[in-house]
């Protein structure tokens, strides 16, 4: 049985994201091969970079929980037509999104610096061809992931010119250039792991999305398999018509000389509205917090604190426009 979700909430985008976005589509990207000077690389912080001490008498943010999970959002420029891949909107909503579910969070449309990664607790992927990584990113990517850094992929972010590579990082990747998508298709789930707290409430979902097949899969340790599709019948799917293919799953691993590390994967978003289906949305967020090793529910069941009330006859700080 099909879902119905609403058009996805449309953010007030802030005004330094629309002249990041007026950047972008003036100065165009290069291919995703060449290596852009470091400096050239548009810039969105949601808030202080990690590294950065703000002053002490800086204002806080309003109903922002200090002691959150620290998440870095990394996005990236549209890339289709409407409605598909808003890496751009996403990073708008889901940094006042899992504010509000007590995270800490920061953000850009690049790949994150080893200062931005250096108190990150958890890095979300939602950015297409994440895979094509220059040699400093890899190596910033690389020591968070050793120190324990958990990621949560999502869509196409796992595709690239080495998936053999990129599977080391979050249990399966797909190669950049081949026909492995079904493009618009149903997408059954059928749950696998229904003892997983993160699959609670995705049996019998089906959304209108994208699958994807032809995987480069992790051998050791393998994927933990949460949660498959049956690929849709799709002139781009082929004879991959009828294939049971992982579509949601975690990554338990340890780079070589590294801690421990976690991986979470929805090969999902092609569609940008089902993010706002509430169960895929408490899905991300129980995964979030997984992936952080925080308790798996923090983020979904995070009330903030009444905000404190001015003097009598005074507005409520709600009410109140911030101070500048």
């Amino acid at each position: 049985m099909g879902i119905s979700t609403p058009k996805y909430r449309l953010s007030c985008v802030s005004s330094a994201v629309l002249t990041l976005l007026a950047w972008g589509l003036t100065n165009a990207q290069p291919p995703p091969n060449a290596q852009a000077p470091r400096g050239a690389q548009p810039t969105l912080i949601a808030q202080a970079s990690p590294g950065a001490q703000a002053p002490a008498d800086a204002p806080k943010i309003p109903g922002q929980n200090p002691n959150g999970l620290q998440v870095y959002l990394r996005a990236g420029l549209k890339t289709h037509g409407p409605g598909l891949h808003d890496y751009p909107q996403f990073l708008a909503d889901w940094s006042k999104l899992l504010t509000e579910h007590g995270a800490v969070v920061s953000g850009s449309l690049h790949a994150p610096l080893a200062e931005e990664l250096s108190k990150t607790a958890v890095l979300v992927i939602y950015k297409g061809d994440a895979g094509y990584l220059s040699e400093e990113d890899r190596k910033a990517l690389e020591a968070f992931i050793k120190r324990g850094g958990g990621i949560v992929s999502i869509h196409d972010a796992l595709c690239g010119p080495d998936p053999t590579y990129f599977a080391t990082l979050v249990g399966g990747a797909k190669k950049h250039g081949e026909v492995n998508y079904t493009l618009e298709a149903n997408v059954p789930y059928t749950v696998v792991d229904s003892g997983s707290p993160l699959m609670k409430d995705i049996a019998g979902i089906t959304l209108r999305d994208e699958a994807f097949f032809n995987m480069t899969w992790a051998s050791n340790p393998k994927i933990h398999v949460l949660a498959t599709t049956v690929i849709d019948g799709t002139p781009s799917a082929g004879t991959h018509k009828g294939e049971v293919v992982p579509q949601i799953w975690t990554y338990e691993h340890s780079l070589a000389g590294g801690q421990p590390a976690r991986a979470f994967v929805w090969m999902q978003g092609h569609e940008y509205a089902n993010f706002a289906e509430p169960r895929i949305e408490n899905m991300l967020l129980r995964a979030i917090a997984w992936a952080g090793r925080h308790p798996v529910d923090e983020l979904v069941d995070y009330r903030p604190p009444p905000r404190p009330q001015g003097p009598p006859g005074a507005q409520p700080p709600a009410t109140q426009p911030p101070a500048r």
